[in-house]
């Protein structure tokens, strides 16, 4: 029993040890390596800041549009008036010829133009339909959708106001001219993001995309510049044992090849050239690749928090739901990391395993249902977004953050990510003694 248990404490602490030391190396790797440090620190800082500055402007207004009016009555005057005052909307000029509207609507000077027919205000006179023609840039579909709603709206109001005053003419009472106008009205109500909040809707949603891959690149090439410099065996041998000590390893970097020395204590002089194949422990490089990504790890871990606090600064949330956001969002950036090295690993290739992330997770955020409903998609790219990890936590992001919904409905998406996570953290760790057994195929681009 009693060696039983040393056996096992032994083990702990080489496991503890393969952590720590990993750790270490990937330190001191980040601290000579201001790229790699930056991608780990300042490019996604920058990121979340720059989104979210982006979309400081949390409404969309003043979009631009143009007039025609070949009518210049009264109520064409109070139409441009009209649409002039809607907050959505900005006159930017009054134009007289088609080829003039077109040229600014090419430049993006304008995004629609709204023509006045000619007789506009003596057709509405004589009770004759007196139509006014909207033609809008549909390119851009945010932009489009706002000005048709906002024209409808303003027109819908210039025709209420035409229609209710003809009636009080002919001896109506006002309050029955409103009725007899229009009997049955709508009453909308804003469930969630009442004030349609860009910030909220976009921003809160495009930042853990964007830190998914820059965390599925990070993945990718920290694990893949050990094979692509032929140390992937001398990283394990460090892990593993502490030796040779890689803190004394210098690194010529000349013409992208990095030619690395270790120094042994029985000769100081000789070079070795690592071609040997190793038969690795599972549970070691599960230590020595969660040392590996320790740093990554720490550093998304706070950009999360950054993330969530600027996503939920006017609103009150439920701290169990913030909790169970924060978790989900951390479960991803890891999965993140794991992911990147899977790729990587299967192909023995750097520039294969990013090609991999930059296929999965740069589109991914458009199958998410964010911006495209998720519901009007066809089946085979139901089964794709079904099958990425951001589908999922922003499914949990929107329910707590923005809908408020009760935290457990989004804990099922909780255990999958961390499921998800535990899986890929033994698929890498398997793969990681694929490699070491195959030299031959280290040091491929």
């Amino acid at each position: 029993m009693r060696l039983t248990k040393q056996k096992k404490l032994s083990e702990q602490k080489g496991l503890i040890g393969a952590f720590v030391r990993s750790a270490g190396y990937e330190r001191r790797f980040l601290a000579k390596n201001p790229w790699d440090l930056s991608m780990v620190l300042w490019i996604p800082l920058a990121t979340v800041l720059l989104i979210w500055w982006i979309f400081s402007q949390i409404q969309i207004t003043d979009l631009p549009i143009g007039v025609i009016d070949k009518d210049h009555g009264p109520i064409a005057n109070t139409a441009v008036r009209y649409l002039e005052a809607n907050p959505n909307l900005t006159v930017k000029h009054l134009y007289y010829s088609p080829a003039a509207v077109e040229a600014a609507l090419l430049q993006r000077d304008i995004y629609a133009v709204v023509i006045i027919p000619e007789d506009f205000s003596r057709n509405i006179s004589s009770s004759k339909p007196a139509p006014i023609v909207l033609q809008v840039n549909a390119q851009y579909g945010t932009h489009s959708g706002i000005i048709q709603t906002s024209v409808q709206s303003v027109i819908g109001t210039l025709s209420a106001g035409v229609e209710i005053q003809r009636l009080v003419k002919q001896g109506m009472a006002p309050s029955q001219a409103a009725i007899a106008y229009s009997p049955i009205s709508i009453q909308r109500i804003s469930l969630f993001n009442a004030a349609t909040d860009y910030q909220q809707f976009l921003a809160s949603t495009v930042i853990p995309a964007l830190l998914h891959i820059l965390a599925m690149v990070i993945g990718a090439t920290t694990i893949g510049r050990e094979l692509r410099d032929k140390q992937i065996g001398r990283w394990y041998d460090f892990i593993e044992s502490g030796y040779p000590d890689l803190s004394s390893i210098e690194a010529n970097i000349e013409n992208d090849k990095i030619l690395a020395a270790s120094t042994l204590a029985v000769d100081n002089d000789i070079s070795v050239i690592d071609n040997k194949p190793r038969k690795a422990s599972v549970l070691v490089l599960l230590s020595g690749l969660m040392g590996k990504y320790f740093w990554p790890t720490l550093a998304y871990s706070l950009w999360s928090i950054l993330a969530l606090w600027l996503a939920t600064p006017h609103q009150a949330v439920a701290i169990s739901s913030i909790i169970a956001t924060y978790i989900g969002l951390v479960l991803l950036m890891m999965l993140s990391f794991w992911l990147g090295a899977i790729f990587t690993l299967t192909s023995f290739s750097l520039r294969m395993g990013l090609s991999s992330t930059g296929f999965i997770s740069a589109p991914s955020y458009a199958f998410a249902g964010v911006t495209f409903p998720y519901i009007a998609i066809s089946d085979s790219a139901k089964h794709w977004s079904d099958a990425l990890p951001l589908t999922h936590y922003l499914k949990l992001h929107i329910a707590q953050l923005q809908m408020q919904a009760p935290v457990v409905i989004s804990l099922p998406i909780v255990y999958g990510l961390t499921l998800a996570t535990v899986i890929a953290m033994f698929l890498a760790a398997l793969l990681s003694k694929r490699a070491l057994a195959h030299p031959e195929r280290w040091g491929a681009r």
